[in-house]
């Protein structure tokens, strides 16, 4: 289910013009009457582009030409995205897992992982570990309980050097789980994971990634790392009617960036 583990319209300006000349003609006023005609003129003139303004800023997208259209800004979707708002998509299969930019603390000692806290998203849950299934492929934390998080205690344990790797279900039967809200975070939140030993380790996310479960980025994820990393897993995309499944995982990328005991612990 999760993949094997190993514009604006600018103001015109136009050229400065020099003083109409007076037309000669017969005495009797000629002159002032063509001063008057042309008065008359430029008024009309005046009148006549304001209206048009006036059409265009009311309707901008009936006198749009190509070359302006063409300006505008297209969403492009990110590889490995900062989540909340923007869209998300798969990275290339070479790049490595996003980091943010707080600095690593140092790895800690195994510990099994008991909690995993997540403020942006109300998560608050507990954490039992899952192992493989028949095909290889990481068990899913017990469908009976949607507050449930999965560890894989085939890796890394929360706070330990490596990619420690979490999974939740998006949704039940019957309710969303506890992972419904994954793609929300952003880049930057916090996640906490409370241990036996009685820390807690702190990570900061870095990434979040939609990839497809047929082209799984299964180094990404799981691939050996020198400081203490977390990855949590859920499912996202479309809903597969026939398999019953969702297409794709959506997937946070996380460094532990510090440390301290847990609640009521000394």
């Amino acid at each position: 289910m999760y993949g094997p583990p190993p514009q604006f319209f600018q103001p015109v300006i136009l050229p400065q013009q020099e003083p109409w000349p007076e037309a000669e003609g017969p005495s009797g006023g000629g002159p002032a009457v063509l001063r008057g005609t042309l008065l008359v003129a430029a008024v009309a003139g005046v009148v006549t582009i304001v209206f048009g303004l006036v059409l265009i800023l009311r309707s901008p997208e009936e006198y749009e030409s190509p070359a302006r259209s063409a300006l505008k800004v297209q969403a492009l979707a990110p590889t490995v995205g900062p989540g909340g708002a923007a869209p998300l998509s798969q990275a290339d299969p070479t790049a490595p897992p996003p980091r943010p930019a707080d600095a690593a603390a140092a790895p800690m000692l195994p510990s099994t992982p008991k909690r995993l806290i997540i403020p942006r998203l109300g998560v608050n849950a507990p954490v039992e570990s899952v192992g493989t299934d028949k095909s290889g492929a990481i068990e899913t934390p017990s469908i009976n309980d949607s507050n449930l998080v999965g560890w894989y205690r085939g890796g890394p344990t929360a706070g330990e050097a490596g990619p420690a790797v979490m999974l939740g279900h998006k949704d039940t039967v019957t309710r969303s789980a506890v992972f419904t809200r994954l793609h929300e975070i952003r880049n930057g939140d916090k996640i906490e994971v409370v241990r036996l030993d009685g820390t807690t380790a702190i990570f900061t996310v870095g990434g979040v990634e939609q990839a497809n479960k047929q082209t799984f980025p299964t180094d990404r994820v799981y691939g050996p790392r020198d400081d203490a990393e977390l990855r949590l897993i859920t499912c996202g995309g479309t809903y597969n009617q026939t398999t019953g499944h969702y297409v794709d995982n959506i997937i946070v990328y996380a460094l532990m960036t510090g440390t301290r005991p847990a609640v009521g612990k000394s």
